[in-house]
């Protein structure tokens, strides 16, 4: 078994992560320092930046003498919570021929600054967490505010205009609607435009986006934003509209809410089995049919008895036929989306009846864009994987207790979104 001796200056930048073979002479030792009246304890680590150079790098000619040393001060990434600043005392040289002169350099090192890259790299993995630049600021123990957003450029347009999009919104900073884009397939951001209006969602994409780009787009997946139907149409010639499953459920979801509250407020009696199955286990009508219980007996609160789920549905469902149409126009939508069924869908739709509910407003707008519903069914895209990007949006924006500048804010997403 063979054994791997390291020298001492190689430990220790090993255990530094610091890759640079060009160090020599490495130490360490504790210092204490006086930051706006704290006292910190610190590593400081010394070490001489030495190589062999020959050439001037302006002249070209090898002419090139050691002319000393400068020492230079940057800041190391911490791994046990303690800063570590590196003092460096880089080699210098002077050219005989021209008289210029120049300096070992490190890869560790940016340039015109007091940070190493390690640091640089630690800044944005943790925006990447959503961290505060506060939080970050005070575990790293350097101002981020300029490295994060001076070193991040919002693009004018992706690389690749993807077949299958996503299309929604989400509110920004000061109440204003900003307007993301993902690709439908691989949930890579593609657009974030300031603003959700028509006029500047559709002068982005052209302005940006040949016309032959925006032919090959074959799907987008919305809501049931009228607006961007149109928009759509403008864009991409050739693309199909999806309007997302989720929010056609949930718009037959919340018309079944409606009319039951409305039979609710008509009942007298609010001691009732009637008035209790309506309005303590209002959860159990939003339940797929496949998953309501007929045979398991058991406690439900509210009516105060042991029973079955479907009994208590029976109490309100067989008491009052204007909630009972409701309840199975929901839940023939609800079946037909889950299981791609075309043809369940159009008899759902089509066989409704008006009866002067809010049921009848959504059956109307799920008429009126039946076409765009009927690609849900048949189609696997969808919006969900962008409501898991909103997600992710709205909890950075919650945990920095929002945002004033909306550049900062979209620069922010496009790192947590990489």
């Amino acid at each position: 078994m063979e054994k791997t001796i390291m020298s001492q200056d190689n430990s220790i930048l090993c255990a530094l992560d610091i890759k640079d073979n060009n160090m020599r002479n490495v130490s360490v030792k504790d210092a204490t320092i006086k930051n706006r009246g704290i006292i910190k304890h610190i590593k400081i680590v010394s070490a001489d930046l030495t190589y062999k150079l020959y050439r001037c790098p302006q002249c070209g000619l090898n002419s090139l003498v050691k002319n000393g040393k400068r020492k230079t001060n940057a800041r190391l990434a911490s791994f046990n919570g303690i800063e570590y600043h590196l003092v460096l005392n880089k080699q210098r040289y002077l050219c005989k021929n021209c008289g210029s002169t120049c300096g070992a350099h490190s890869d560790l090192l940016i340039k015109n600054h007091t940070m190493t890259k390690q640091v640089q790299n630690r800044i944005f993995a943790m925006a990447r967490e959503s961290f505060t630049l506060t939080s970050m600021a005070k575990i790293i123990g350097v101002s981020v505010n300029r490295t994060l957003y001076d070193n991040i450029k919002l693009p004018n347009r992706c690389n690749v205009l993807p077949e299958n999009l996503c299309f929604d919104e989400f509110r920004s900073v000061n109440g204003i609607f900003t307007f993301i884009a993902i690709d439908a397939q691989t949930h890579h951001l593609i657009e974030l435009i300031h603003d959700r209006l028509s006029k500047t969602v559709t002068e982005h994409f052209i302005n940006n986006y040949s016309l032959s780009e925006r032919q090959a787009v074959k799907t987008v997946s919305i809501d049931l934003n009228a607006n961007y139907q149109s928009v759509v149409h403008r864009i991409f010639p050739n693309a199909q509209i999806i309007v997302d499953r989720f929010h056609i459920v949930q718009l037959c979801s919340r018309a079944l809410d409606q009319v039951r509250i409305s039979c609710l407020k008509k009942i007298n009696d609010k001691q009732s089995r009637i008035y209790k199955a309506l309005k303590s286990n209002w959860r159990l009508y939003h339940l797929p049919e496949a998953d309501v219980d007929d045979k398991k007996v058991k406690y439900i609160f509210g009516i105060n008895e042991y029973t079955t789920t479907q009994s208590v549905i029976d109490i309100a469902t067989d008491s009052l036929p204007i909630f009972k149409n409701a309840y199975d126009v929901y839940q023939g939508i609800q079946k037909a989306m889950h299981e791609h069924n075309i043809s369940l869908l159009e008899e759902t739709i089509y066989g409704y009846k008006k009866n002067n509910t809010a049921m009848d407003t959504s059956i109307s707008t799920l008429r009126k864009n039946l076409n765009y519903v009927r690609n849900s069914c048949t189609m696997s895209y969808s919006n969900g994987p962008l409501e898991g990007t909103i997600g992710k949006i709205k909890k950075l924006k919650h945990i920095s207790y929002g945002f004033k500048n909306l550049d900062h804010f979209l620069k922010r997403i496009r790192l947590i979104c990489a």
